[in-house]
């Protein structure tokens, strides 16, 4: 494996953590102490071209890869977590899902807005008694005419309370099972849906999280994704992508943690010197060091598997991969904030330090996007199910 980015990746990379240093760094505290997403947030990520790296040049996007879209929200989540899962949520769960698994008349209609930071975008899939069982969903669609009426509830929905564009998954045939689910592109404006509340959380505050409501929404048949009654595949395509991206936000969290560790052990002294000097401290950073790379490296070659099933490879690893990318990048970051927060010791705990609000931060992604102990299940079932097939051959 060729560990070295490509111009085009190196260049992502970076243009995304200078712009994130200059624009998100000078108001991260207001975001974070105010629960506070800022406006012009999405018009600016348009701006340096990043809404649709994965996204068709003949729709706006740039046309790039996976791992590209992993260094954007590595980078940016360097400096604002949230904004790293806010920017994720629209570029990757809506609009790359759409982009993989809609019509071209969808894809015309719904993805240069996207792109092009004109409207926000979101994916509507866990409800309150369906998170990590996501097939047991409630929420229903009827055929009527020329629409389908969908009525159910969805919660901890990133980006929710803002979007204007939803990605929704909806039982259309519940006496099939998880067979009979469907998926749709819902706009904010159609009638039957509304928000009913923006969730308060301890963490990734400023990416707004919210409760929606589907109550008679009316959705055009045309805003069907795929065929009915399939949308278990339209979810299933997504989910490797999705934990492989977002799992670079874990990476760029432990990374920032990291650094300012470094930067604190050097200048803080105790006993005439500073703590860089003391063996329990250095232990501390060689480990958080160590297992931030071996994250960086596993995710980094999990967006390469991914790339490659996409242009046709077989990919065979990637769903094994995906899960234990965010898996391990997951617990890394809240393991490595855990140790920046130690390391800080009392100015750790305070507000004014910016390592407990990474602390903080990093906890979701180990429940966010299918929980630590679901991506066990998934690692160990991909693992034993080609040695399960054998016996049962036999």
């Amino acid at each position: 494996m060729d560990f070295q980015l490509t111009d085009e990746q190196r260049m992502i990379k970076e243009t995304v953590y200078k712009w994130s240093v200059n624009e998100l760094g000078p108001i991260q505290e207001k975001i974070d102490d105010e629960d506070w997403f800022p406006p012009d947030f999405f018009r600016k990520c348009a701006e340096i071209g990043i809404l649709g790296i994965t996204i068709d040049e003949k729709y706006g996007g740039l046309g790039g890869d996976v791992l590209m879209q992993t260094l954007a929200i590595e980078e940016m989540s360097r400096i604002c977590p949230a904004l790293g899962m806010t920017y994720g949520a629209h570029s990757n769960l809506c609009a790359n899902n759409i982009h993989k698994n809609a019509n071209e008349e969808l894809k015309k209609k719904y993805l240069p807005p996207l792109v092009a930071g004109e409207k926000i975008g979101a994916l509507g899939l866990t409800e309150p008694n369906a998170g990590s069982d996501a097939m047991s969903l409630r929420t229903r669609a009827v055929k009527r005419k020329d629409k389908y009426i969908l009525n159910g509830t969805k919660m901890f929905i990133t980006n929710g309370p803002i979007a204007d564009t939803l990605l929704v998954y909806a039982k259309t045939a519940p006496e099939m099972g998880p067979k009979g689910i469907s998926a749709f592109i819902v706009e904010k404006e159609f009638p039957g849906f509304s928000v009913a509340r923006k969730l308060k959380k301890c963490g990734m505050r400023g990416s707004p999280t919210g409760e929606l409501i589907f109550e008679g929404c009316e959705v055009p048949v045309e805003n069907l994704v795929g065929q009915e009654n399939n949308g278990v595949n339209v979810m299933t395509s997504g989910l490797d992508i999705e934990r492989i991206v977002l799992a670079g936000g874990s990476v760029g969290m432990a990374q920032q943690a990291l650094d300012y560790s470094i930067r604190y052990s050097v200048e803080r002294e105790q006993f005439g010197k500073p703590i860089a000097k003391f063996e329990m401290i250095q232990q501390k950073l060689a480990d958080m060091y160590a297992r931030t790379e071996a994250a960086r490296l596993l995710v980094y070659r999990a967006a390469e598997c991914a790339q490659g099933a996409t242009r046709g490879g077989k990919g065979t690893e990637l769903t094994r991969l995906a899960a234990a990318a965010v898996l391990f990048a997951a617990e890394t970051a809240t393991w490595v904030c855990d140790q920046a927060v130690q390391i800080h010791g009392g100015y750790g705990y305070c507000l004014e330090f910016p390592v407990q609000k990474l602390w903080r931060d990093a906890k979701l992604y180990e429940i966010g996007a299918g929980t630590s102990e679901i991506r066990r299940i998934i690692v160990a079932r991909e693992l034993t199910a080609e040695a399960f097939a054998r016996k049962n051959a036999r």
